[in-house]
């Protein structure tokens, strides 16, 4: 484990797991950490494959106190944590807000990236817009701030009711619910940046690979922004699980299987 000093004066949290083929960048959603992508990350290395895990400032073992909390500025770090780890080549995979993150790391590292996952990936768009009829609205996104500031415990226990899945045990719940409650307090100011977000042209230019993982029973991130992503990726194919919003740990090994189907395919 190790951490990154930023431009900005801060420190963000990340670790390199070695090993001799493609690493895969963890990047995961809004408000969690790298913890959450533990079990893909024993499969990437029972493989041979890197795991680089990063936490976003304001989220998990990183520091809280960010001016700069935007998708580009968290980008921005995961690009230079993947160029200071020194793979020549590396896959993305980013989850839920982590996708987006994603696709804006991925046009920083231009050739370094053989491919892009996004699991339940809140790009190219997370709320409607012209030419965008899927997920909520604007002013929803845009609200969540107040939420948090009027019951903190109570929006983040709702929220880890449905980030965990149909069926999740109290375990897993109150697991994601304590990355929630750990977060900053100005981790709202990355979520608000979903609101304008439009990454659909960016999506577009992108020759490798992507694929795009959608939960069917996902209500966190509307599926068929999945489907979406998809189709507007030049090169992407769309997988969906029967799953919420956490297909890495909703099933685990489902998933594992499918990301290490597609990476095997870009080493």
């Amino acid at each position: 484990m190790a951490y990154l000093d930023t431009h900005d004066g801060g420190r963000v949290y990340y670790e390199h797991h070695r090993a001799p083929q493609l690493p895969v960048v963890l990047i995961h959603g809004w408000g969690m950490s790298g913890d959450y992508w533990a079990s893909a990350v024993e499969a990437l290395l029972a493989e041979g494959h890197g795991a680089i895990v990063v936490d976003h400032r304001g989220c998990g073992r990183s520091d809280r106190d960010f001016g700069d909390m935007s998708i580009d500025a968290i980008a921005r770090d995961v690009a230079a944590i993947a160029e200071h780890c020194g793979a020549p080549r590396v896959a993305l995979n980013g989850w839920s807000l982590g996708g987006a993150v994603a696709v804006a790391a991925a046009e920083l590292l231009g050739e370094r990236v053989a491919g892009l996952v996004l699991t339940c990936g809140a790009s190219p768009r997370y709320v409607q817009g012209e030419g965008f009829p899927h997920g909520g609205m604007p002013e929803d996104v845009l609200g969540i701030g107040a939420a948090i500031t009027a019951d903190r415990p109570g929006f983040f226990r709702a929220l880890a009711e449905g980030a965990s899945g149909e069926g999740a045990s109290e375990a897993m719940i109150g697991w994601v619910e304590r990355g929630f409650l750990a977060t900053g307090p100005r981790a709202s100011d990355t979520l608000a940046g979903l609101a304008t977000l439009d990454q659909r042209d960016l999506l577009a230019s992108f020759a490798f690979p992507v694929l795009s993982i959608g939960g069917a029973r996902d209500t966190i991130a509307d599926p068929a922004i999945a489907g979406f992503a998809a189709n507007c990726a030049a090169n992407g194919r769309l997988l969906t699980m029967d799953t919420g919003h956490s297909p890495q740990l909703e099933n685990p090994s489902a998933y594992n299987e499918a990301l290490l189907a597609f990476v095997r395919k870009l080493a």
